[in-house]
């Protein structure tokens, strides 16, 4: 289930995104100050790149969370396809589009620093 809702939200995400000229990948700054950091991870959440490198809104990330988690709603379980649950699960997508984020930040630093190679 999960698999499928990924595949579809990315696949919703680059369409839009390529007819936009939406950059929806994260790109780290490990020369920014903690709290700067941290900023970014919760920024590029909500905004992409357009294709002269400024920052936009993140429109295609827009329909593509809430609609993958509405669309799902069509082979799910009745119980499961709620629009209370394709809310939730709408929360859940853009929760772990920070995760995802903070994990492209922050790992990279805590690798070096545990694994000192």
């Amino acid at each position: 289930m999960r698999f499928t809702g990924i595949a579809s939200s990315n696949t919703i995400e680059a369409g839009f995104g390529a007819l936009w000229g939406e950059d929806p990948r994260y790109v780290r700054n490990q020369n920014l100050p903690f709290k700067k950091r941290i900023g970014n991870v919760f920024l590029l959440t909500i905004t992409a790149r357009n294709r002269r490198g400024k920052l936009m809104p993140a429109y295609a990330r827009y329909i593509a969370i809430p609609g993958n988690n509405f669309l799902s709603n069509t082979w799910r379980v009745s119980s499961a396809s709620t629009t209370n649950a394709a809310l939730a699960r709408t929360g859940y997508g853009f929760l772990d589009e920070i995760a995802s984020n903070a994990w492209s930040e922050f790992w990279p630093d805590v690798k070096r620093i545990v694994f000192k190679k």
